[in-house]
């Protein structure tokens, strides 16, 4: 379960880098029926970019692409008490700072990372802004999941990085092992995500490096992953029934960032 109590550790923010704005605010919108709030820019300032919401709520950023060489994709963020010690935390660790600790006008401090493989997420030090204001209802991000080749150098780098424990499930059919991450000192119901290992060949998104996505609750997944292709986007898997979890779908956006769509499984 992600909650708005943003807890050390706990996914608190998510934006999504493209090179179309108008593109991905009307796939979104048809999607997961959010609304685009472009950003005001203020004098001398080039702001491109703005945030998703819905039903009045914050649920997203959407940002202009200006990585070189980056591709489309899904940032996320964990609340982090001192941004500076997160980092610290990171190259102690073994991963890589890519963006380092910075002010953003009094609403947080923030800093993006890859991890040893190279998969790339953020922290966010609160400030006048503590994250998004909606989560764990249809529109809005209700678990968060890391596709790696290696799960067991994953699972010791997050765990020193930010205290997560992890507890291991085969899942049926023979189709592997998943790790659910429970936040340091929360209860298990506060699970807000997981990790998968898979061969490198299979994550051919991020040139075989290991990435996050988020996943968004939906009240119909199939209605949803139906404009999901109708609107130019893809399917990666599904729609399918996971025994348990609900039915859900990975998808990929029309520049192929990719998200997952969830019906959680009725208690």
């Amino acid at each position: 379960m992600i909650t708005t109590d943003f807890a050390p550790g706990t996914p608190c923010w998510l934006d999504l880098g493209v090179r179309d704005i108008p593109a991905a605010a009307a796939f979104y919108g048809a999607v997961l029926g959010w609304e685009y709030q472009p950003m005001e820019a203020g004098e001398g300032q080039d702001v491109e970019g703005g945030m998703f919401r819905k039903d009045g709520k914050t649920v997203a950023g959407l940002g202009k692409l200006t990585e070189k060489g980056a591709r489309p994709a899904w940032m996320i963020y964990y609340s982090v008490p001192d941004a500076d010690a997160a980092t610290q935390a990171v190259q102690g660790a073994g991963g890589t700072v890519r963006v380092p600790p910075t002010d953003l006008d009094g609403w947080g401090r923030m800093a993006q990372y890859s991890d040893p493989l190279g998969g790339q997420f953020a922290v966010w030090q609160p400030g006048k802004g503590g994250g998004v204001e909606l989560v764990d209802q249809p529109g809005s991000l209700a678990w968060t999941e890391l596709y790696t080749s290696d799960a067991a150098s994953a699972k010791e780098f997050y765990g020193t990085v930010f205290g997560w424990r992890f507890g291991d499930m085969e899942l049926p059919g023979g189709g592997g092992t998943y790790s659910l991450i429970t936040p340091a000192g929360l209860p298990e119901e506060r699970m807000q995500g997981g990790v998968m290992e898979l061969p490198k060949e299979h994550l051919a998104l991020a040139d075989g490096r290991p990435y996050w996505h988020p996943v968004f609750d939906v009240a119909d997944c199939d209605a949803a992953t139906a404009k999901v292709t109708e609107k130019g986007g893809g399917l990666q898997m599904g729609p399918e029934d996971a025994e348990g979890v609900g039915r859900l779908a990975v998808c990929l956006d029309p520049s192929n960032a990719d998200f997952v769509v969830l019906t959680p499984a009725t208690p």
